[in-house]
Order: structure tokens, then C-alpha cells, then sequence
């Protein structure tokens, strides 16, 4: 098949089911400037990945937050790319009823999406980690530039949306992903070699309540052999086509 059929594939597929889930990963925020993690370019070839870590942040937030201003809190400031726009025009169109993504930069909801459970935060909150006082960007960027960590009324110190290394998975967000996986009919992962767990483990939830598995990815991932259906491709190239069959019917 070539992407036009894949395409059309993926639609059919998505049409003929009631309840639709989407699982992105960083490979779908690429083509909006944000590297991923493990590539030979990628965030962790500029910053050490303890800089993830729970116990780094607490004990060295002056560090952290050095880093972050220059390479984590402008994740906020990118715009969303096709993909994104694909998914959310599903979304629109009631063909997909639920997106989980590990991503934290917020691109699904500026693309228009709704439904969004972020499994590990977002980089565009903050909150006291004494009193749960929550703050934004600019405060906190103006506290790092001025006392190079930011703190709150409460003289305690303030820390990102972000689920780091050794945090717990909100619940609220952990709930929610297991409750549409477990309900979902097509499960569709996107930009994600499926390796974090327990993001990754959604699919396998999924699969095991019985949804078709669709997986569209660059690189083959820990679930192909599992999957319904797997196309390994580049995403903006799959998304515009996806675009392309949805502006098509449209005028049929």
C-alpha cells in the first residue's frame, strides 16, 4: 500500500469504530522544532537526563531551572504541525474520542484538540510544592532571571507540571487513560516506540479489552508484532494524506 491507501485505510478503520483513541509520543511534536529524547540529536544529547529526575530537581533547582529556561519552558512557545491538526480534526469530527499523550509541550490543545490526558504534565504550569499555589510562565521565568530559583509567598520552592523521574502518574490523568483505553474499540498509536511505561502499557490495555491496533511510527516498536495494522512512515507525510481523504469526502 502506498500512504494514500494507508490513508484511507486508517479513515475506514476509524469510521467504523464508536469510541477512538489516539497515543502520541515525542515523534509527533518533531516537526514542530522539539527534539525528541534518545536520538542522536535529540534534548538528551544537550542536557543530561537526570535533569529529569525528582531528586536532581529538589536538591539542585538552581541547576534545573538553568537548563530549563533555555531549553524547557520554551517548548511553549512552538505551534503545532499537521499531525496535530489531523488529530484534532478527527477530534472535531467526532472520529476520535480521546488523546493521550506523553508529550508535555501543549500542542494538542493549541492545534484545537479537547479531550487531551497529559500522562506526564505540561511544561506551561507550576505549583508550590508546600502550600499547591499555582503560578505561570512568566512569573517564573522572571523569578529564575532574578533569583535563579523561584519561590513562593510561602518562602517554599516552586516546581514545574512536569512529571519527573521518581514522580507518581497524576492519578487523574492515569485514571482517565486507563478508562478510555479500556473502552476504546480502535487504540491508535502515533510517534511513540511504545518503550515508557506505563504510557505504553495503555496499549496494550487496550488490546487486551479487544481494540484494533493501529500504529503509524518512523521506526518499528516494542508492539508491531501486536498490531492490527502497523504503517512505518514519516508522520507529517501520513497526517497530510489523512487530510487530503478528509477534504476529499468532504466534497464527494
Amino acid at each position: 500500500m502506498n500512504i494514500d491507501d494507508y490513508a484511507r485505510h486508517f479513515l475506514e478503520t476509524v469510521r467504523q469504530s464508536d469510541y477512538s483513541v489516539a497515543l502520541t509520543g515525542a515523534g509527533v511534536s518533531t516537526d514542530s522544532g522539539i527534539p525528541d529524547f534518545r536520538s542522536p540529536n535529540g534534548l538528551y544529547s544537550k542536557i543530561s537526563q537526570e535533569t529529569f529526575e525528582l531528586d536532581f530537581f529538589l536538591n539542585q533547582p538552581q541547576e534545573y531551572y538553568k537548563v530549563a529556561i533555555d531549553y524547557i519552558h520554551p517548548l511553549a512557545d512552538k505551534e503545532p504541525n499537521i499531525t496535530h491538526q489531523m488529530l484534532a480534526t478527527l477530534q472535531n469530527q467526532n472520529l476520535l474520542d480521546a488523546i493521550i499523550t506523553q508529550n508535555i509541550d501543549g500542542l494538542h490543545q493549541k492545534a484545537g484538540a479537547t479531550n487531551v490526558i497529559e500522562f506526564h504534565g505540561n511544561v506551561t504550569g507550576f505549583h508550590c510544592i508546600h502550600c499547591n499555589k499555582t503560578f505561570d510562565r512568566v512569573y517564573v521565568d522572571e523569578q529564575i532571571r532574578t533569583y535563579k530559583v523561584p519561590y513562593c509567598q510561602c518562602r517554599s520552592l516552586i516546581r514545574p507540571d512536569i512529571v519527573f523521574f521518581g514522580d507518581m502518574i497524576p492519578l487523574e490523568s492515569l485514571n482517565a487513560a486507563q478508562l478510555s483505553s479500556g473502552s476504546a474499540k480502535v487504540f491508535i498509536v502515533m510517534g511513540t516506540s511504545l518503550q515508557v511505561h506505563p504510557a505504553a502499557g495503555m496499549a496494550s490495555l487496550a488490546r487486551r479489552y479487544g481494540a484494533r491496533l493501529l500504529i503509524i511510527n518512523r521506526e518499528p516498536t516494542a508492539m508491531d508484532t501486536l498490531a492490527d495494522w502497523v504503517c512505518h512512515t514519516e508522520l507529517t507525510a501520513f497526517s497530510q494524506a489523512v487530510m487530503n481523504a478528509l477534504a476529499a469526502n468532504g466534497h464527494q
